[in-house]
């Protein structure tokens, strides 16, 4: 499986790098790599978010018994753990191949970064929605927007550091 998951992120890469050459006198291929992977999961979970709120909940409060749970938080919590894996995978696999942590430990702190996002998501997507009363859809594309900055710098100098640079 392993190898699989290698030569798809390999791929991939080969991919974006083909669409790097205009933009190297502006980003490292590291970060357009980033940048359209990343990219790429956004719209991934841009669109999931837009199909389970619509179609999936249809915009209906989803009652567990003891809580009953906002039709835009409840398809935050289905679309998430969908996003988090395909994103580690693009993360790992095509972006941030160069790291030497081992792969679980990568996993721990990748899920770390991305407990933060899920609390980014949870209380922007409460202020964006619930108090400022904006669209669930785009409110999610801004609070998106603010993970993506934060989630950069801490998957680069964190989850997928080098440790040994000799």
């Amino acid at each position: 499986m392993r190898r699989i998951l290698v030569l798809t992120g390999k791929l991939i890469g080969d991919l974006i790098d083909f669409f790097y050459p205009p933009f190297k006198r502006y980003f490292s291929r590291q970060f357009f790599r980033y940048g359209v992977s990343g990219a790429a999961n956004v719209g991934f979970d841009w669109l999931l978010y837009f199909v389970v709120y619509n179609y999936v909940i249809q915009k209906q409060f989803v009652p567990l018994g003891f809580v009953t749970i906002s039709p835009h938080i409840a398809a935050l919590l289905i679309t998430f753990p969908v996003t988090l894996f395909s994103g580690f995978l693009l993360q790992k696999y095509v972006t941030f191949t160069s790291s030497d942590l081992r792969g679980k430990e990568q996993l721990v702190r990748y899920m770390a970064v991305v407990g933060v996002n899920l609390l980014i998501n949870y209380f922007g997507l409460k202020l964006l929605v619930e108090v400022l009363h904006l669209y669930p859809t785009p409110s999610k594309m801004v609070v998106t927007l603010i993970c993506t900055i934060f989630s950069y710098f801490s998957q680069k100098t964190f989850t997928f550091k080098i440790k040994n640079t000799a």
